[in-house]
């Protein structure tokens, strides 16, 4: 049995259910902007808490508030990415960073791992490494059984309860990227990514309306590049039994100062775009998205 989380991740994940009850088929997911930092891990890293905090989606669960007063569930983690990665397969794990044996069934040859950042990272965003020493196996596949399954066991329930009540369900799952200025790229990133795994996540749609209405609020948008989506994408997606997922990153460049992790002028502006973007989805009828519905047209 999985002992209880950190004292300061109690709950280790938050669902804002809306008021008036569930109007809709979507369900607001943001993974990565958890920001409470157990003591325990601190001391265990080698870096200060504003370099743990590059991998952080900062402020994404408050840009997409706004669908809870549309109707809609919005779920956010509130332990950060660098402590445990939901957005992973549960077992990406790199042997050379654990002090023992892991299990045989654990996935130690993904590119993401080879990249350190399975589901319990080596690096944070820019490659610093993240541990003083190699951390025990029992440490690492305790977080997995008290942060990990948890937030996807909740996730499931709230998908499966729009696929019950609506005969489908739409997983927007909420992300920000770094700027091309604290990436060191020569071009300018856009302002949103759209990831839907080229196609196969979720149904045109969802990713027509999203673009649409994003440039026609004057933001650049790119589809699947650099970003297709990920594991929550690449999983929930599931458009012929009437699931779908759909990838947002946001450029923090819009929204906050990205050394100082604090929310810049233009934040306010951007929730109320946000909000209407979500306005623009959730318009999509239910009909539109079930499974079939795309295959006969």
């Amino acid at each position: 049995m999985a002992t209880p989380p950190e004292p300061e991740l109690s709950p280790p994940f938050l669902i804002t259910a809306p008021e008036g009850g569930t109007l809709s088929p979507f369900v607001f997911n943001s993974p990565h902007s958890g920001r409470i930092y157990p003591r325990s891990f601190l001391a265990a890293s080698r870096l200060d808490l504003m370099t743990l905090r590059r991998s952080e989606d900062s402020f994404v669960e408050e840009l997409f508030s706004g669908a809870v007063g549309l109707g809609a569930p919005l779920m956010q983690a509130r332990f950060p990415r660098a402590f445990v990665d939901v957005n992973r397969e549960a077992y990406e794990l790199d042997p050379a960073m654990f002090d023992g044996r892991l299990p045989s069934f654990a996935n130690t040859r993904s590119m993401r791992v080879a990249g350190g950042l399975g589901t319990i990272a080596r690096i944070v965003a820019d490659g610093a490494e993240i541990y003083r020493r190699p951390i025990g196996v029992a440490e690492g596949l305790d977080r997995i059984e008290r942060y990990y399954k948890p937030y996807h066991r909740a996730l499931r329930q709230l998908v499966e309860q729009s696929r019950r009540l609506f005969g489908t369900a739409v997983v927007i799952d909420c992300h920000s990227m770094p700027s091309a200025r604290m990436t060191q790229e020569a071009r300018r990133r856009p302002d949103f990514v759209l990831g839907d795994r080229y196609g196969t996540s979720c149904a045109s749609i969802l990713t027509d309306v999203a673009q649409e209405t994003l440039q026609r609020l004057g933001y650049t948008v790119a589809r699947n590049k650099p970003y297709a989506g990920g594991f929550i994408t690449e999983t929930y997606g599931s458009p012929a039994t009437g699931v779908h997922a759909l990838q947002i990153e946001i450029n923090r460049a819009l929204y906050m100062d990205e050394t100082r992790y604090i929310r810049a002028g233009g934040f306010a502006w951007l929730m109320a775009d946000i909000t209407h973007l979500c306005r623009r989805l959730m318009s999509i009828s239910a009909e539109a998205l079930r499974p079939g519905r795309q295959a006969a047209e």
